[in-house]
């Protein structure tokens, strides 16, 4: 891989003062726990250190001019995006005209934009967590380290990325590479081409990392270029966790509880450093600086609280202490100015940006600034123009022109879903922090937002700028951010841009193809050809199976995704063996009871003759098991297929196009086994909907019906409870002898359906028919009460919390992986993990009985600590070793812990 910055020798960097400023903004945290930036002598004038409100996360970088987190100059925030663009334009040369800029939601819309404006002659694109009705998704990816993880990409044209020229990714921090790795992987493989820049203003990775991003590059044979404005790394210390820990506990302890100092008025003594950390640089007054918190608006102290978490000062530019009023300001009035953004303009890269976008939005840009400069109090001094989450590009360009044009001292930032510690003190990036509620209605329900190092700022005005989606009454609510705005300046203005849809378009003709009929057994699998037919293409004649550490190490290094290749089939020894006999003899009648309700719900509830479709192959057991119900409870004689679904990749569209052929879509109920933290139940929804916009069949209803849910992800369940489902302890042997589905480009063509192998060679080991025969002799004995319950859920809420995902987001942060991929909650999910996965370590819940008595058995076999944990949502949960190399497990096979 070529780069275009030579990162050189990383050098520690000075944790004294950025040229022209006084205290830098990672003081605080390096001297409570010697965490230091090396590298280039520009870091600490580019980035400031915070901590993440979990205190298993040690450090999180804060860009001072990015216009995120710190507001900052829009002319430097615009700049730093502009010149790397020009980098890059002068490295692609005449392939510039070919180019698409890629850039990252949240954080890093505006910076990606503001390298296309750089490069003049590229169209631009950003990823969004918004999906957008009646558009079309052309690719998806995850961001391991982020609060929010899955990325969707919504074109207008769906030509923008399938084009061969040169892909510019632009992200404001590159760190591991793992993002980066996941969106080319992924669109790699949907539009090959030869060419990928990246682009960041910091890059921190280690060697390894530095190492893993080539390696990668000659994997798919493509050249890959780095533009960054500095580099270096971040050096940890032994311990640093546990120190975070209580570096964060004294911090809430001083300021009055867990969410931060209240607001109503007391002082917070912040904590001196601790023992054994590094007491070097400016000593920034962190033993004895008070912060004075605000009084709360007029409501409870709760609600106070809420509000702002500091006060005291303002982190300008760099970190810079600035002096601040002692206490909230009288709530001021609420100006709406009417922008007279232009008809038909795209708001931001959502859904594309070209350069004839770009020269409109430059000619309209002086009168739009105009009315925001006329609607501005005349004493305005010190001005706030804040961006909405992934809305920052118009209102950047909105600010870069109010400061040119105004005497104002002009600044820019952007609220954000990420959560931040804040402390109050002009060493520590995060000053203050208002919180209010999401007010766009996001995909993924109600949260808090915050909006940083506002309160306290000295602002004579805020504009606040949104997208008319967000227009909304949680906006203005009492406790929305209009409100808390109006508590800390003298007046706010509200511009509201115009959220862009695409106009819909025709789903494009496909030629018709005949697809095969389902496959069944017993020529493929070991079910009878009655109990499910399989929409999969078989490819046993392939060999597909890699070591389980090879499979790993490629996963995570982006060489490759998990869906094109299979696991060695795990022999179970005599020891495991009994203990899945054992656990089927205690668990047959308590899985038939769940059988029961699950299938009494979807007769009352979804259909009275449902098409049964399993996703493979989890799923399957259980959807011949409702099938057996239906027969025995009511004499019906149900359809049933197994189809492929694959994280990040969609439902196979194909067998979708089978099944609307044959059946009508509205009878179709999805069955799995059970939910993790509902990843798959998310991926299905997102999958049906561009299915339903580009094919124009409607009708599928993508809720997972489920033997158990315990991550509280779907309305239709057997149960709650998180207990062993058998069929969970195996591979193969207890699914008809068949592997999990396989997606290859190689392998699958446009017109096909998934694969799946049919190891016929284990049929001396095979338990499937056995396990479904030993559910259903329990059947009689369990149906009144299986009935009974049914009827009482029937009436009662049943709405998804999705209380396991918030968990694993938890679980991820504490310990220290920040990738939900590799946090797998549930029995079942932990299984997997032990069986097919390079495991790390198993949580297991306190006092959990014998539901767990096979992990304990794996996991003392692969040498994997189970630690029990107190509060946890899940009878167990396991973790995936995160950052996986080959080095990363023993001679022997066996994990190493540390």
């Amino acid at each position: 891989m070529e780069k275009a910055v030579d990162e050189g020798g990383h050098r520690p960097v000075r944790r004294g003062t950025p040229a022209g400023e006084d205290i830098w903004s990672g003081t605080w945290v390096t001297e409570r726990l010697g965490v230091e930036l090396e590298g280039d002598e520009d870091l600490p004038a580019l980035l400031g250190l915070a901590l993440r409100r979990n205190p298993k996360r040690a450090h999180l970088l804060v860009s001072h001019v990015l216009g995120k987190h710190v507001p900052q100059s829009p002319a430097v925030v615009y700049g730093h995006g502009v010149a790397l663009g020009r980098r890059v334009r002068e490295l692609l040369g005449d392939s510039a005209h070919d180019a698409v800029v890629l850039g990252y939601a949240e954080t890093a819309t505006g910076l990606g934009h503001s390298v296309a404006d750089g490069l003049a002659v590229a169209r631009c694109l950003h990823s969004t967590r918004r999906p957008v009705a009646g558009t079309a998704t052309a690719g998806g990816f995850e961001e391991s380290h982020s609060h929010a993880t899955s990325h969707l990409l919504l074109p207008e044209d769906p030509s923008l990325l399938a084009g061969e020229g040169p892909l510019v990714l632009v992200d404001d921090e590159f760190s591991t590479g793992n993002t980066v790795l996941n969106t080319v992987r992924d669109l790699h493989a949907r539009y090959p081409r030869g060419w990928y820049v990246i682009v960041a203003l910091v890059d921190m990775r280690s060697p390894a990392d530095a190492g893993r991003l080539d390696e990668f590059a000659r994997g798919i044979g493509a050249r890959i270029d780095l533009v960054t404005t500095a580099s270096g790394t971040v050096r940890l210390p032994d311990g640093v966790l546990e120190k975070g820990q209580q570096l964060v506990a004294r911090h809430e302890r001083a300021s009055g509880g867990g969410s931060g100092a209240a607001a109503s008025g007391p002082v917070a003594q912040f904590p001196a450093p601790l023992e054994g950390a590094s007491g070097g640089g400016s000593g920034a007054g962190a033993s004895g600086s008070v912060a004075q918190f605000p009084a709360p608006l007029g409501g409870d102290g709760g609600s106070a609280r809420r509000e702002a978490d500091g006060w005291a000062g303002h982190s300008g530019a760099r970190g810079t202490a600035r002096s601040a009023p002692t206490g909230p300001h009288p709530a001021g009035g609420l100006t709406r100015v009417e922008l007279g953004w232009p008809a038909g303009l795209p708001d931001g890269g959502r859904h594309g940006f070209t350069p004839a976008h770009r020269a409109r939005l430059e000619h309209a840009l002086p009168d739009m600034a105009a009315r925001l400069a006329q609607a501005l109090p005349a004493d305005a001094h010190r001005v706030l123009v804040l961006g909405f989450e992934e809305l920052m590009y118009a209102p950047l360009r909105l600010a870069h022109e109010l400061e040119r044009t105004t005497r104002a001292e002009v600044r820019f930032s952007t609220t954000t879903r990420s959560p931040v510690l804040a402390v109050d003190d002009p060493g520590y990036a995060i000053r203050t922090r208002l919180v209010f509620p999401a007010h766009d209605d996001p995909a993924d329900g109600p949260g808090e937002r915050y909006a940083y190092n506002v309160a306290g700022g000295g602002f004579d005005a805020v504009v606040a700028v949104v997208d008319s989606a967000a227009d909304t009454p949680a906006l203005h609510a009492p406790d929305g951010l209009l409100a808390r705005l109006a508590a800390h300046t003298p007046q706010v203005l509200l511009a509201v841009v115009p959220s862009y849809v695409p106009a819909p378009q025709d789903a494009p003709e496909r030629p018709a193809t005949m697809l095969p009929e389902p496959l069944r057994g017993p020529a493929f699998s070991s079910y009878a050809p009655e109990e499910v037919g399989w929409l999969l293409q078989d490819l046993s004649h392939v060999t597909l199976e890699a070591p389980t550490e090879e499979r790993e190490e490629a996963v995570q290094s982006g060489g490759a995704h998990y869906a094109e290749s299979l696991p060695v089939e795990y022999q179970p020894s005599e020891q495991y063996q009994e203990l899945f006999h054992a656990a089927l003899d205690e668990s047959a009648a308590r899985l038939a009871h769940a059988v029961g309700v699950v299938t009494e719900t979807v007769l009352a509830e979804r259909a009275p003759r449902p098409v049964l479709v399993s996703l493979a192959r989890a799923g399957t057991p259980v959807g011949i098991l409702m099938r057996r119900w239906a027969q025995h409870r009511h004499g019906l004689d149900l359809p049933h297929y197994a189809v492929s679904i694959v994280r990040g990749r969609g439902i196979d569209a194909n067998a979708l196009r089978w099944l609307a052929a044959h059946h009508d879509p509205r009878d179709v109920v999805f069955v799995d086994g059970w939910t993790g933290k509902g990843a798959i139940t998310r991926e299905l929804a997102q999958a049906i909907e561009e299915f339903e916009k580009l094919e124009g069949v409607t009708g599928f209803d993508p809720e997972i019906a489920v033997l158990a849910d315990p991550g509280s992800c779907v309305r239709t369940y057997g149960t709650r409870e998180d207990y062993l489902i058998p069929s969970a302890c195996l591979n193969s042997t207890v699914s008809g002898l068949i592997s999990r589905t396989v997606l290859r480009a190689d392998l699958v063509g446009p017109d096909d359906f998934h694969g799946a192998k049919f190891y016929r060679e284990l049929a001396g080991a095979d338990l499937s028919v056995a396990f479904l025969d030993a559910v259903s002799a329990r059947f009689p004995e369990v149906t009144d009460a299986a009935c009974a319950e049914a009827k009482d859920l029937l009436s009662a809420d049943r709405t998804p919390t999705w209380e396991g995902w918030a968990a694993v987001e938890r679980i991820s942060e504490e310990y220290g992986i920040h990738d939900v991929n590799l946090v797998k909650p549930g029995v079942g999910e932990t299984t997997r993990v032990l069986l097919r996965r390079v495991p790390w370590k198993v949580l297991a819940r306190a006092g959990a009985g014998s539901d767990l008595d096979h992990v304990r058995l794996l996991a003392e076999q692969r040498g994997v600590p189970v630690e029990e944990v107190a509060e946890l949502p899940y009878t167990c949960v396991g973790l995936i070793h995160p950052r996986y190399t080959r080095g990363a497990t023993g001679a022997d096979g066996r994990a190493v812990t540390r």
